[in-house]
């Protein structure tokens, strides 16, 4: 999510920039990904901080106790991030406790955060609204949640699998849709397509059998936001105004895309991660349904009380109880040990506190909804710049939690034959990936290796706590492992032979899949590192010839020693393009970082480039393999001549191989 237009020479050069990096890792600091919506690692959940050893007593739940806990920690989190503000608010069993805003709306204008009045940009927090709004028309018998929703559009999901997809299927991220980010985040409104139009044109093909396998789909939560549409007979936006904003007094509160005018000045400016630069504008989120909300928090309090109370605040009645119950009552999950999902709310599990709601991500916004219904408490915080992404929420749950619910349970864990854990061990790539477009090649960075340490006990490449250290698992029951001073789980998910093929985490809508050999980050480092490395020969030396002839004015001869043969062109060609690519697009990576935007219509021109350049670049590549083999029959040349033009053919015909696998060449559109 950066820019909106991308440079033709990134798509270029996007297959070989990818081999030198994962061939020379320590070209980068961290792994580069073009979409921010594709996950690096496992989402953090509240738990990934060691409990003490003896639990303090438990803080009174009360206002005095909740002011002087935020106001230690909310400042502290916005000069560590750099955040320019945050809205807070607390409520237990009915009663307001705290709401309060920290820090600025505007930076520059020094603006404060109103908790009443300032709008946050509230993202995937968003798909709870659409969910209710498709239970409301279920109560109404107008929708069935174990219908092929096909039956409700007026376009056609495209069969798969043999097995239809359904509203549940949906509520559950196990759709088994691929990710789709195309014009998923936009900046200038006249650009934006319409609910049916980005639909239809982005619909993503299908990597999973429905109900089976968590992925994470905004497009999924669209559907339902679309057929909440088609089924009333009102835009999504209205729908959600009259039949929950209306009713339950959320006056500033919309699904508009920007905010009509009685609303247009309270939203807060955003900000990418400087709060000196200028702020990233209004990020119009689609499809609407899956993260176009926009709240305050006194709002969303508003909307948590009524789920705490059965559906109804103030006499008026969004849904019956028995139908919020169902939505709460767990629909999917890896194991009963591990945190479920329900019908769009999910459970995220710390101590005794089962917390049940969403969080939303965008660019610069970063919010979580929570509810403990046992408990009665409405817990929701929201952030304004990119900086509250990855630690700073889990890390406010986590210490909430164990200040007013502190754990007293020590951990137990259990012994189990080595081969059991030994099983685990591979790479994995997540199940909320794109395998059909050009993004594809963001998975080869969300890898992550699965190995035992000499001590037996199994660690995650880059799976870390929220202090940076890698987390430790060890087993409490068979295939259930538990970080080690800490309450993340994992759970391993085997196949009818006993192979483990994915593993679940903490947050039951994605899971870890096996990755295949050949699109293992090792195989691929290898092959790329070495076919890297044969090209820039064959670059240094024909440059090394050009500057000795021309510039150095040496006589060169017109042809080398007997039985060596200088590359032909067609292969120097095959050549130079390739690493003309990954010289172009390792400087365009180094210089512009995280600027890059998700794909928009705008794109298309370029990845209709990119399919140019790399098909010029397989054609000569061809004609160097077979060059390749043209030489091995000749016995006039020397094997040193033959082994020089295989190398060079093998390199040129594994990065043709990576350019079609990976999708560097293919359709630049969904349709």
């Amino acid at each position: 999510m950066r820019r909106l237009l991308m440079p033709a020479s990134i798509l270029f050069s996007s297959l070989l920039f990818t081999s030198l990096l994962l061939a020379f890792p320590s070209l980068a600091q961290e792994p580069v990904t073009p979409v921010p919506v594709v996950p690096k690692k496992p989402q953090q959940q509240a738990g990934s901080q060691t409990p003490p050893a003896n639990p303090p007593a438990a803080h009174p739940l009360d206002t005095a106790d909740l002011g002087a806990f935020f106001d230690g920690i909310i400042p502290l989190q916005l000069e560590r991030a750099d955040i320019a503000g945050a809205s807070v608010l607390v409520i237990k069993d009915g009663q307001l406790l705290l709401q309060k805003g920290y820090g600025y709306s505007d930076s520059k204008g020094k603006k404060s955060v109103d908790p009443a009045t300032t709008i946050f940009r509230l993202a995937s927090i968003s798909k709870l609204f659409t969910w209710i709004s498709v239970m409301q028309l279920q109560e109404q018998g107008k929708l069935d949640l174990d219908t092929d929703i096909n039956t409700y559009l007026d376009f056609k999901i495209r069969p798969a699998f043999d097995k239809p997809i359904t509203l549940r299927n949906l509520m559950t991220h196990t759709g088994g849709f691929e990710e789709e980010t195309r014009e998923i985040i936009l900046i200038k409104p006249e650009n934006t397509p319409s609910l049916r139009q980005f639909l239809i044109e982005n619909q993503p093909k299908r990597l999973f059998p429905p109900g089976i396998v968590p992925a994470y789909s905004n497009y999924g939560v669209g559907l339902g936001s679309y057929i909440v549409e088609r089924v009333s007979g009102k835009p999504f936006e209205q729908y959600v105004a009259e039949h929950i904003f209306s009713p339950l007094g959320m006056a500033h509160s919309t699904f508009y895309q920007p905010p009509p005018k009685d609303l247009a000045n309270l939203p807060s400016e955003g900000y990418r991660g400087n709060t000196e630069k200028p702020p990233v504008g209004f990020e119009i989120f689609n499809p609407v349904g899956a993260g176009g909300l926009s709240s305050t928090a006194v709002d969303m309090g508003r909307f948590g009380q009524a789920l705490l109370n059965g559906g109804e605040l103030d006499g008026k009645r969004i849904l019956e109880p028995e139908t919020l119950a169902a939505m709460f009552t767990p629909q999917f999950r890896a194991n009963d040990q591990m945190p479920p999902i329900g019908m769009g709310f999910y459970q995220t599990w710390r101590n005794d506190l089962h917390w049940i709601g969403h969080e939303g991500d965008l660019i610069a916004f970063h919010s979580l909804f929570f509810l403990e219904p046992s408990k009665k408490i409405i817990l929701f915080i929201s952030f304004n710049s990119a900086g509250a992404g990855s630690r700073t929420r889990p890390e406010l749950v986590q210490m909430f939690s164990d200040r007013y619910y502190p754990n007293d349970q020590k951990q137990s864990f259990i012994t189990v034959p080595r081969e059991d854990l030994k099983s685990i061990e591979g790479t994995y790539q997540s199940t909320r990936r794109a395998d059909s477009t050009k993004i594809r090649l963001a998975n080869v960075f969300s890898q992550r290796t699965a190995a035992l340490d000499k001590d037996g006990v199994l660690q995650i490449a880059d799976v870390n706590d929220l202090r940076g250290h890698l987390i430790k698992w060890k087993p409490i029951a068979r295939d259930l492992l538990q970080q080690v001073d800490g309450q993340r789980r994992i759970f391993a998910i085997r196949d009818r032979d006993g192979k483990v093929i994915r593993l679940a985490y903490d947050f039951p809508g994605v899971q870890a899949e096996r990755v295949r050999w050949f699109d293992n980050i090792k195989f691929i480092r290898l092959f790329a590192g070495l076919s890297v490395i044969t090209l820039f020969a064959v670059v240094l030396a024909a440059l090394s010839r050009t500057i000795r002839r021309r510039v150095l004015r040496r006589r060169l001869p017109p042809a080398p020693q007997p039985g060596t043969r200088w590359l032909p062109l067609p292969t120097q060609i095959a050549a130079w393009m390739w690493v003309l690519i990954v010289s172009i697009l390792f400087v365009v990576f180094v210089v512009i970082g995280d600027d890059i935007t998700p794909p928009t219509r705008a794109w298309d021109k370029y990845f209709y480039l990119a399919n140019l350049a790399t098909a010029i670049a397989i054609f000569f590549s061809l004609l160097a393999i077979f060059s390749g083999l043209l030489v091995w029959p000749r016995g006039d040349l020397r094997n040193i001549t033959k082994v020089k033009f295989s190398l060079v053919a093998c390199a040129c015909l594994y990065f043709s191989w990576f350019a079609i696998h990976w999708n560097i060449i293919g359709p630049a559109t969904r349709l």
